[in-house]
């Protein structure tokens, strides 16, 4: 699954995301442009049981420079926001399990994230209440991805986020990765790789020297409705490592974080 650009994709009227309050068509367009996330601004977790819009907020947010992490119930977006404190959280509050609204009341006693809640229930005592248990902005679904940037824009405007320029390429030692043309290169010559590992690539080189595990990985990259073999990063990792002329022994590049995952980052950098 290729990243969106840096942009959101026009969309014509009919293209909105999400399930309609009257029961309606629980359809929702698949947004897809070659191409990847060019900044970043921090995690988004997206809190939704509904795979299709989470996807299409995962490929939204990366679009807007956020590295996404996805929660389909309750609990799960409780642990996640602890394990990842995130910069921004998009939340449904039909969830199933620990109602939304009980998660936003809990997530707002334990972060200042600002909080977008997205829902079915569209009434003003719905939106009433969804403001006054701790979110920033309320957004009834179905809703098109370019309001949903626009009002986290303006949340972020609010709470002291500074809006960044997106980083298109990025230069880490004798490494260069340029996102608009796809290209890595390795002391000015051109390294092939396929599009899942470039995207692994830079979701690497934009977030220089943190350290991801696989599943945040997975996450990322792949979605999170991945049911593949986890492993399937380690094998990723090998190619890019081989791609770079980078030896997992003695690494300067991908480093292997045991017990944990990898990072990416400079061997002179490295601890």
């Amino acid at each position: 699954m290729h990243a969106l650009p840096s942009r959101v994709l026009p969309l014509v009227p009919s293209q909105r995301c999400g399930r309609p309050a009257d029961g309606g068509d629980r359809r929702a367009p698949r947004v897809k442009a070659a191409g990847t996330p060019v900044a970043t601004r921090g995690w988004a977790l997206i809190v939704d049981d509904e795979p299709h819009v989470a996807e299409l907020l995962r490929e939204t947010l990366a679009a807007e420079g956020f590295t996404p992490v996805i929660a389909g119930d309750g609990l799960a977006a409780l642990r996640r926001a602890r394990e990842h404190s995130p910069d921004v959280i998009v939340l449904d509050i039909g969830l199933p399990g620990i109602d939304g609204l009980e998660v936003c009341r809990t997530l707002r006693k334990e972060t200042q994230a600002p909080i977008i809640v997205v829902s079915a229930r569209g009434g003003e005592i719905d939106r009433v209440v969804g403001l006054e248990v701790g979110a920033d902005d309320y957004v009834s679904k179905p809703f098109s991805p370019r309001e949903l940037v626009a009002r986290i824009r303006a949340v972020l405007r609010r709470s002291g986020g500074a809006p960044v320029q997106p980083a298109k390429r990025r230069t880490i030692g004798d490494v260069s990765v340029d996102a608009d043309r796809r290209e890595v290169t390795v002391n000015g010559k051109l390294v092939r790789l396929k599009p899942r590992e470039f995207d692994l690539l830079w979701l690497f080189a934009r977030n220089e020297g943190r350290v991801f595990t696989r599943d945040q990985l997975i996450e990322a990259v792949w979605g999170f409705d991945f049911e593949g073999d986890p492993r399937t990063v380690d094998v990723h990792v090998r190619r890019i490592r081989r791609a770079l002329r980078d030896p997992a022994e003695g690494s300067r590049y991908l480093h292997t974080v045991h017990g944990l995952g990898y990072k990416f980052t400079f061997a002179d950098e490295a601890s």
